[in-house]
């Protein structure tokens, strides 16, 4: 219980940002006892992979606070996620002792395929909420979202490794908080589109009855409509314009078949 309690937390903190949990182990288990790498992830403590992760975790904690590069970033760790927490649970294999039971240690290939799945829910949690996030805050919340999301995955990654039967609670808060957050989003996206359908409304409605509307209320949509409308209705009067200014003077080029005024014949010229 206590091993899959371990897994379970270090694999839903790979979810919210992969490199924490996977430096948080290589560095314990280098310089302290409290992880024990089973032989086949030894690797994970050698200083090749601690100083990749690190580069890695210091380029992600950059490109996950700009809008719209996060959701590139989390396109991306899609396929990132998932491998690193199956590989941090098994990792946590060592951890069975406490349970008097080798289940984990037997199994590696079922403990990657369990951490794979947690990482890739609590992942898909991550990259549903942000754009919810981004949208009802107008990209002013994701640096923010992502400082949040990064303290939670250094916290429950901790709390696996020294108190993992805490995570449990840690992981419904957080499912809720992925589930208030998305669907608040969406009732704010909505609330705001029903806002602007009705001061669009409002606007056209005073425009019809004479009133005039403040230009700050109304936006770069509705003035590029107005204006293309205004050189709509002018076009036939600059056409006619410019035809008489080709003409000369403005004035209209007189038609050598039409009869001339005042009775002349057209090959006699008045006296």
């Amino acid at each position: 219980m206590i091993a899959a309690l371990t897994g379970a937390g270090l694999s839903a903190a790979a979810g919210l940002n992969a490199f924490i949990p996977l430096v948080l182990v290589g560095v314990l288990a280098r310089f302290t006892t409290f992880i024990e790498l089973p032989e086949n992830l030894m690797w994970l403590q050698e200083w090749p992979t601690i100083i990749i992760a690190l580069l890695l975790l210091t380029a992600e904690l950059v490109l996950d606070k700009i809008p719209g590069v996060d959701h590139v970033n989390d396109l991306i760790q899609t396929a990132v996620r998932p491998l690193i927490g199956g590989v941090i649970f098994s990792a946590s294999a060592s951890a069975a002792e406490l349970d008097a039971g080798q289940f984990w240690t037997d199994n590696p290939m079922i403990a990657g395929v369990v951490g794979a799945i947690i990482t890739l829910l609590v992942h898909t949690g991550k990259a549903t909420s942000r754009p919810a996030v981004n949208a009802s805050t107008g990209g002013t919340g994701a640096p923010l979202a992502s400082f949040a999301e990064d303290a939670t995955s250094v916290g429950l990654s901790l709390l696996a490794i020294f108190a993992p039967i805490l995570v449990t609670v840690v992981l419904v808060g957080l499912a809720g908080a992925f589930y208030y957050i998305v669907t608040s989003g969406r009732r704010r996206r909505r609330r705001r589109e029903l806002l602007q359908v009705q001061e669009r409304l409002e606007r056209e409605a005073a425009h019809e009855r004479g009133e005039k509307v403040a230009w700050w209320r109304a936006s770069w949509r509705d003035r590029l409509e107005r204006v293309n409308e205004h050189r709509s209705a002018l076009a036939p009067n600059l056409r006619s314009k410019v035809s008489r200014s080709a003409n000369g003077n403005g004035k209209t080029k007189p038609d050598a078949d039409a009869a001339p005024s005042q009775g002349v014949p057209p090959g006699d010229k008045p006296e």
